[in-house]
């Protein structure tokens, strides 16, 4: 595993609180969507993989699939939270944005917001922009819903 580390890869973390935590990397998986090849292939070889769900969703909310995007990215937040669990995240704490294995489960929640949002959802926007927020606030920015 791969721990970020410079300007910013603390997370403005306080010592007395938890520790970031750094999903671990999944270079298959990852690398078949970086050449270009089809989410629901690769998410259907990798289902645990919340990257993939995130793309899924991503382009069904670009495609104004807004009942395919909610489902698509609840399946990769549920995924990323079962993994932050495995690797010691007690359901607070930062999940920085700036360690690549961390941003499938931060778009994932990203993603569930705009779907939320495109059907009327607004208790599920409120508690996704929290989380994100929570985890860390970069991520809000970087994925456009500052």
């Amino acid at each position: 595993m791969t721990i970020p580390t410079g300007p910013g890869a603390g997370h403005g973390h306080n010592l007395l609180g938890p520790q970031p935590t750094y999903l671990p990397e999944t270079p298959e998986p990852a690398a078949r969507l970086e050449r270009g090849e089809d989410p629901a292939a690769v998410v259907a070889d990798h289902p645990t993989y919340s990257a993939g769900w995130a793309t899924l969703a991503e382009r069904a909310e670009a495609a104004g699939e807004h009942v395919a995007a909610y489902a698509y990215a609840r399946t990769g937040y549920h995924r990323g939270l079962d993994q932050l669990r495995r690797n010691g995240w007690k359901g607070f704490g930062p999940v920085p944005w700036s360690h690549e294995p961390n941003q499938g489960f931060l778009r994932s929640v990203a993603a569930l917001a705009k779907a939320a949002r495109a059907i009327g959802e607004t208790d599920e926007v409120e508690r996704c922009l929290q989380l994100l927020d929570d985890c860390d606030p970069e991520a809000v920015d970087a994925l456009g819903l500052a």
